[in-house]
């Protein structure tokens, strides 16, 4: 939180709003692909393009939205220097957005954030402030923004709070308006992923205030405080463990993260991510991040049980980013083998599920 005290320059505030409002206006909306699947099984499975917003992620949106947020709250001024704690993709789009309103930035990540990320912080004019663990990023970040004066944007707590989640072109109204002439418009399941909560908040109270059927899955990498805090009903969780799959799983149950949107949750195991990752290339030609891997690997899960069930239907989940992250990470055998990866295993569940529609 920010260390201001005097009244903000609302002139300054209100020219800002604009250069953030022009920017929206100049994106177009993401691709919602469709990515076939057998025409047997009777579902229909949608994956919505993150990667192509201008900063390359899902978290461009929640970018956007945390500056929205901090500057009507009079939290981000004129000469505020800003301050997140990141996996990654939050703080290239943060460093973007800090760019275009002439605001210094400073991420606080694991000194083990791919190099690809760093790269696109650096090339935003962001700086990079490393630590050894995920838990120690929000002290160094609170304490950074006091040293400065500057202010913590906080992600984990505000992400929830930043996003209409009425409407007002969240994602969740994207995907409801691009299917709406589908042979399913109204989806049986959303699956995403939880980094710090807020997309699946968001998608989840949209679903239940306009009264959708739609229900919403989680799905979390090993290791992550989320799933045990679903299952358990109980938000004291901590792992302390850091993520292998960067963008999503924490240490802890993060404030933005609100299990009671949830439908259901499954937690998958890493290498298995990649294997989703390297098959959705093979599938549909999509190049993709591991949290994308994630979020596929729920998805072929659901998709076995609808066709067992001989239900009709679709699925939509996310491309969180692209794969050009990742070259010298999770799309590198001799760095997967050295983490221990081996999705191999996995990549042969997934082609005897596509033999056989039984997972």
């Amino acid at each position: 939180m920010s260390t201001q005290q005097a009244a903000p320059d609302w002139g300054w505030t209100g020219r800002a709003m604009k250069i953030l409002q022009a920017e929206n206006n100049r994106s177009a909306d993401t691709h919602l692909h469709k990515v076939d699947l057998p025409r047997p099984w009777g579902v229909d499975l949608y994956v919505k393009d993150e990667s192509s917003h201008r900063t390359g992620s899902l978290k461009h949106r929640l970018a956007r939205s945390l500056f929205l947020f901090a500057l009507v709250n009079g939290w981000v001024r004129e000469g505020t220097t800003v301050v997140e704690a990141s996996s990654g993709s939050t703080a290239v789009s943060e460093a973007y957005f800090a760019q275009l309103l002439g605001l210094d930035f400073v991420a606080v990540m694991t000194a083990g954030t791919s190099s690809e990320k760093i790269a696109l912080i650096e090339q935003f004019g962001g700086r990079c402030h490393f630590v050894d663990k995920a838990d120690e990023v929000y002290s160094a970040a609170t304490a950074i923004a006091a040293g400065c004066g500057g202010h913590y944007m906080d992600q984990f707590t505000y992400a929830e709070r930043a996003t209409d989640w009425r409407g007002n072109n969240n994602i969740a109204e994207s995907i409801f308006s691009q299917i709406s002439h589908e042979a399913h418009p109204q989806p049986r399941w959303i699956v995403v992923g939880a980094g710090t909560g807020g997309t699946s908040a968001t998608i989840g109270r949209y679903i239940r205030y306009h009264g959708h059927p739609t229900k919403l899955a989680v799905v979390d990498p090993e290791g992550s405080a989320f799933y045990p805090a679903w299952k358990s009903a109980d938000a004291s969780v901590v792992t302390g463990v850091s993520s292998r799959i960067e963008g999503i799983g924490r240490p802890r149950v993060e404030p933005s993260f609100v299990p009671g949107v949830i439908d259901h949750m499954i937690q998958v195991p890493d290498a298995a991510s990649v294997a989703a990752m390297m098959h959705l290339a093979e599938l549909a030609g999509l190049d993709a991040g591991p949290s994308t891997g994630t979020n596929l690997w729920g998805v072929w899960q659901l998709v076995a049980q609808m066709v067992a069930d001989g239900e009709r239907g679709s699925i939509v989940t996310l491309q969180c980013d692209g794969g050009e992250r990742y070259r010298g990470s999770y799309h590198s055998a001799p760095w997967l083998a050295s983490k221990g990866l081996d999705p191999a295993p996995h990549v042969d569940t997934i082609r005897d599920f596509f033999r056989t529609g039984r997972w």
